[in-house]
């Protein structure tokens, strides 16, 4: 009997305050689907992070003949056999490489013309002018300012570049994006909250006389409060089940049906089904609590029993 007293109100209280209800399922549903897509994008980057900097190489250009007449780097001539070789010899030695490859002119010709052949300035360029380099894979690509340190500004060397430090631009840029939708979030919360607070006094107020009744016969506070704990806990629900309605049908039609399937983006390593589905209980649970806890809180303030 009691259960069916409390989901009869339950009801009532919903239809009573349709408006606010449905402002508080909408206003739960934008901050929780925020909430779950920061989440992923964390996932995503972290995701990307892993893929791209367990590619990333350090490349020791070496000064050639057209460097020797322009590149202050390079003033002692172009690199010799000697010093290619001492250079070599020092890569190996180092415990934080992994592996070293060597690319000549012609290869780095070769592969200028695959990557840039439409570029105006590739049909001037000859074999000579490109640099030969060596590639280093590090054990650990945080630590590339040891390669930095031990050979920039050696005789021969032309400069030392890191990868890693265009792909630290795009990280940081996304890792900003991430934070400004924390940002939006934690707003559309603080105005779910509002939103759940005002509806339970307005569902209060207009059930005073109800709760009157109910007092002087001897009814426990928690059996007065607990159809008003339920009726925002069942609004949050419902906005939660909507925000997760949201994240799967963001992951299958952007990233499934969209950005992979893109060629442009074929190198992108997005993330998988399990993600998302891992935050789904998480952003369930939270829709659940929060609009009890600030009904509970709300009721002690505006509802006394």
């Amino acid at each position: 009997m009691r259960a069916q007293f409390v989901l009869s109100e339950i009801g009532v209280g919903l239809r009573r305050n349709l408006t606010m209800t449905f402002a508080v399922i909408v206003s739960v549903a934008l901050s929780l689907a925020l909430f779950g897509g920061s989440l992923l994008m964390s996932d995503q980057v972290t995701t990307m992070k892993g893929y791209w900097y367990d590619k990333v190489n350090v490349s020791i250009f070496l000064c050639n003949k057209s460097d020797a007449e322009s590149d202050p780097n390079c003033a002692k001539g172009a690199v010799t056999e000697d010093q290619q070789k001492q250079i070599l010899a020092d890569l190996k030695k180092m415990s934080v490489v992994q592996r070293v490859t060597y690319e000549s002119q012609d290869e780095a010709y070769k592969h200028y013309k695959q990557q840039f052949g439409d570029s105006p300035l590739a049909s001037s360029l000859t074999p000579d002018q490109m640099q030969e380099s060596y590639r280093i894979k590090l054990k650990d690509p945080e630590k590339y300012q040891v390669i930095a340190t031990a050979f920039d500004g050696r005789d021969g060397v032309q400069s030392v570049q890191d990868q890693k430090g265009i792909l630290d631009n795009l990280f940081g840029l996304l890792t900003g994006m991430n934070w400004a939708a924390r940002a939006v979030m934690a707003l559309m919360l603080v105005v779910a909250l509002m939103l759940i607070v005002n509806t339970v006094r307005v569902s209060a107020f207009s059930r005073r006389r109800e709760t009157g009744i109910m007092r002087l016969v001897g009814a426990s506070g928690f059996y007065i409060q607990a159809p008003f704990i339920a009726e925002a806990a069942v609004a949050g629900l419902i906005g939660g089940t909507v925000a997760c309605g949201f994240l799967v049908l963001a992951r299958y039609f952007i990233i499934d049906h969209g950005l992979a399937l893109s060629e442009k983006l074929n190198l992108i390593n997005f993330i998988g089904w399990d993600a998302v589905l891992t935050k789904l209980p998480l952003i369930l649970a939270t829709s659940l609590l929060m609009p009890a806890l600030a009904a509970f809180f709300a009721l002690r303030k505006y509802l006394k029993v």
